[in-house]
Parts: structure tokens; C-alpha cells; sequence
């Protein structure tokens, strides 16, 4: 009776000791916490980059798995480190800005023209032209207004028969004192129509290209293309503000 007494208290005492670990695992060991997060605004490749910066944030247990297809991305580890991650997902998972560029193409000519255009007379701009260029007299050929998406590729055509076709990318640069945007451009003018069959399609041959920086609200000559004859010159200007 006496033994079985004793197997008894050793039996409950390491029950005891059991719970006593089990409850010391769990102080020690939090649980992991896991979030499903719905991106609004990035896309694609955006997606995939997110996940690189969040793996910075990471424990060794944690685990993220960005999902470009349905827009997700999926977070695991220790509370403490999903709280950063989601705080980095806010910061960057923002609606991207709105920018509107205002096109201005001109015509220079070396030969000075009798009645010179009004509406350029006393543009800074062309002033300075005039100082760089050899050009001797300048006329308006077209102009346009462009709203564009931050990142997003957007396209206007221009000319009086439609005989240009002008390609922007922006990319806002927000920084303390200023605004930036950074932005590639290309002209290309209508070439011959390429008769393959299914395959037909239009020529649009580039005649200029540009990579430029403007602060928002500021105008500037994005560069200038020898048109056929020699003595003319096709002007792009153009301006940029952040309006959203």
C-alpha cells in the first residue's frame, strides 16, 4: 500500500512539473500572429518588392507571402514584428499622385518671320531660346493638356494632322522643401503604314527622347528635333504640377 502510495505522489508531482513547463514554454514562446492584407493601390512587381522590404522586419519564424495575382500579401511571425510590417504597409500602400503636364510644340525657323506670334512675344521661355538656339523666329504648332498617374505610362497625339504622338512617364519624388517629378518622355512622329498580313501595323519612328527632372509647377524645354529641310526645328515644352 505504501508503494503505490509513493508511484502516486511521484506520478502527480511530475504532472505538475509537466504543466509548469508547458505553462513557462508559452510565457516564453508568444504565439504567432497572422494577417491577410488586401494592397489597394500597388500592383504587380510593386507587390513582390513590398515583400523584400518587409522580410528586413522579420523574425527567423516569420513568413510573408506577397500574391500579385489577387492583390494580397500574406504576414506570419511574432506580433510585435507584424505591427511594423503592417506600419510599413500603410506607409507605402498609398493612392499614387496625379499630375497634369501642359505640351507646347513649336516651330523655330532660322528665317525671321514679318508679323512674329503675340501670344509668344514676352514668354521667358523663348526668350531664352532665342539666346541659345539659331533659330530666329518661333510659332506655335499644337498644344496639349496630359493627366497622368504616378508610374503609369500615358500618350497624347498631337500636330496639326495627328502626326505626332508624344509618351510620358512620371514618377513623383516627394521630398521635404519640394516636389519633384522625374519624367521619360518620347516623340515619335507617323512613318509608313508595314503591310504583314495579320500583323499590318503603323510606323511611329522616334524622333526624340528624354529623361528630365522639373520641380511641380515649373516649365521647361524637354529638347528640339531637326524637321526635313534643315532650317526648322520641332520645340517640345513642357510643364508639370502635382494636383492630387
Amino acid at each position: 500500500m505504501k508503494k503505490v502510495f509513493l508511484i502516486a505522489i511521484f506520478v502527480s508531482m511530475a504532472i505538475f512539473l509537466a504543466l509548469i513547463n508547458v505553462g513557462y514554454a508559452q510565457e516564453t514562446n508568444p504565439k504567432m500572429r497572422q494577417e491577410i492584407v488586401k494592397l489597394r493601390y500597388l500592383k504587380g512587381n510593386d507587390i513582390a518588392n513590398i515583400g523584400g522590404v518587409l522580410n528586413t522586419f522579420a523574425s527567423r519564424d516569420g513568413r510573408i507571402f506577397p500574391n500579385a495575382g489577387l492583390g494580397l500579401i500574406t504576414i506570419s511571425d511574432y506580433p510585435e514584428n507584424v505591427e511594423k510590417m503592417l506600419a510599413v504597409i500603410r506607409e507605402v500602400d498609398i493612392r499614387p499622385a496625379d499630375i497634369q503636364f501642359d505640351i507646347q510644340l513649336l516651330l523655330g525657323s532660322e528665317t525671321a518671320e514679318e508679323k512674329p506670334d503675340e501670344s509668344l512675344k514676352d514668354d521667358p521661355v523663348i526668350k531664352e531660346l532665342k539666346s541659345l538656339l539659331k533659330y530666329k523666329s518661333f510659332s506655335p504648332l499644337d498644344s496639349s493638356l496630359i493627366r497622368a498617374i504616378d508610374g503609369e505610362r500615358s500618350e497624347t497625339t498631337m500636330g496639326k494632322n495627328a502626326e505626332l504622338r508624344l509618351e510620358l512617364r512620371p514618377k513623383y519624388i516627394k521630398e521635404e522643401k519640394e516636389n519633384l517629378i522625374q519624367v521619360e518622355a518620347r516623340l515619335a512622329q507617323k512613318g509608313e503604314f508595314i503591310e504583314a498580313g495579320e500583323n499590318s501595323r503603323q510606323d511611329w519612328p522616334t524622333i526624340l527622347t528624354s529623361n528630365f527632372t522639373l520641380k511641380s509647377g515649373e516649365k521647361t524645354v524637354v529638347g528640339v528635333s531637326k524637321m526635313d529641310g534643315g532650317d526648322k526645328g520641332l520645340i517640345l515644352i513642357i510643364s508639370g504640377k502635382i494636383i492630387k
